[in-house]
């Protein structure tokens, strides 16, 4: 084993790379490879990039060019591998491979023809590859948590959007390889499960012929782990049975990850969004009234070609109607290779964020409130940091996804990993503050 070269991986991007990063290491570490989190140690450095909008790129060039400049031999995996697969090559030298996003399990395969001198290329055309229960994976999160795919691409060809292009067609996995998963992970201790893909809701649609997400959760609520939380839930998706399946089974988390991108039905329709502007208050009234419980969090793109003021005034009596727990706004990335690319009436950077700090400012005092009603109640924290200095500990509730969402911050003892009951004693717009109940 010790002839092996040692092996650092550098993760960029969202919870899907995460998934693919941790199999990556997985199956690296059962083929008796070393793996480093010290990049300076190792030999050879897997960047495993984001080109979902240009800020993520830039990121991923600043970390390539920073590993080249030390001299490192680098393995470019991912969103950005896909995409700009030959000017990588061209334009790092120190790149000895590249490997696209439906070819990440091929990854010894690549570290051992590397190491014969080759330099390698293993982009599919159509990724079309997806890992399941069998699939070696090392955990990168905490250990009470795990993200969890169901599936992987997407159907939808929104116009802004480039991930069908980076990943794929949608292609599920079935509901015993997902339990049987969740299973595994239950099993080593996790928490929290966290169901992810492009869209869950459309979960099982390519491979039994219609949405399966209800049969899913039923499913997965017989598995024995306290939490289970969605991403990605398409409003139109959240049918009345898959409201139902929430509300019968404790562990699914009634926290719905809403991504609406916009409220006006013209500038939906101009994103070519599935279901061309019917996103209207009923769908959200219909949420809130079966499922009073929900804590709802979405996410808004600004700035979109042709977003006038009025279209951006409808939004924000939008965000102010419906009191969403959690938002998060992104201004318009014009990507290359997708629609929106070339429309007309592209919107200046001043003018977009500006709107973003507009909706930011008028969900504050609205995240502030809902962090409020928490005070004085006992709620379940997943414990997941302890401060070295202070001892203070810093968890999630239910209300909070990581790194998304805001903290718990706790006074008192807890084993990190655990859930705990703790009396919540103060908010802000962002956090809550409490003390674990009976210390």
């Amino acid at each position: 084993m010790g002839d092996k070269p040692t092996i650092a991986i550098s993760h960029l991007g969202c919870e899907k790379n995460r998934i693919d990063t941790e199999h990556m290491l997985g199956l690296l570490v059962e083929a008796g490879y070393s793996v480093d989190t010290n990049e300076e140690l190792a030999e050879y450095v897997i960047v495993n990039t984001c080109s979902f909008i240009e800020a993520a790129r830039e990121e991923s060039v600043r970390t390539l060019v920073e590993l080249a400049e030390a001299e490192k031999k680098i393995v470019i995996t991912g969103c950005m591998a896909q995409h700009f697969q030959e000017q990588l090559l061209e334009e790092l030298p120190e790149a000895v491979a590249v490997v696209g996003t439906g070819d990440y399990h091929k990854i010894v395969d690549v570290i051992q023809k590397v190491e014969q001198g080759h330099r390698v290329k293993f982009v599919s055309e159509q990724p079309t590859y997806i890992a399941d229960e069998t699939t070696p994976r090392y955990r990168t999160t905490t250990e009470g948590v795990a993200y969890l795919r169901v599936a992987e691409g997407c159907d939808y060809r929104c116009a802004f959007c480039i991930i069908p292009h980076l990943r794929g067609n949608q292609r599920s996995r079935s509901i015993e390889s997902v339990v049987t998963e969740a299973q595994q992970l239950a099993s080593q201790g996790v928490k929290e499960i966290i169901l992810i893909s492009q869209i869950t809701t459309n979960y099982g649609t390519d491979i039994y012929g219609k949405p399966k997400l209800a049969e899913l959760l039923r499913a997965l609520g017989k598995v024995d782990v306290p939490w289970i939380r969605m991403h990605y839930a398409y409003p139109t998706g959240l049918t009345p049975d898959v409201i139902a399946v929430i509300k019968q089974n404790n562990n699914v988390l009634p926290y719905l990850d809403l991504p609406l991108q916009h409220s006006h039905p013209e500038i939906l329709r101009a994103m070519n969004r599935p279901w061309q502007g019917r996103v209207n208050d009923a769908i959200i009234e219909r949420i809130k009234d079966e499922l009073p419980e929900a804590v709802l969090r979405t996410t808004f793109i600004v700035g979109f070609p042709g977003e006038s003021d009025e279209h951006f005034e409808h939004l924000l009596q939008f965000v102010k109607r419906h009191e969403f727990d959690h938002v998060g706004v992104f201004t318009f990335s014009p990507e290359e290779g997708t629609p929106a690319y070339n429309l007309p009436n592209q919107i200046s950077q001043e003018i977009m964020d500006e709107r973003r700090n507009a909706v930011m400012e008028l969900q504050q005092p609205i995240s502030l409130k809902k962090n409020q009603q928490e005070i004085g109640k006992v709620v379940d924290v997943l414990i997941e940091q302890e401060h070295p200095e202070t001892g203070e500990l810093a968890g999630r509730s239910g209300r909070f996804a990581p790194e998304v969402d805001g903290q718990v911050f706790v006074k008192g003892n807890a084993r990190l990993g655990a859930i705990v009951p703790v009396t919540i004693q103060n908010a802000d717009a962002y956090d809550l503050y409490g003390q674990i109940a009976n210390s």
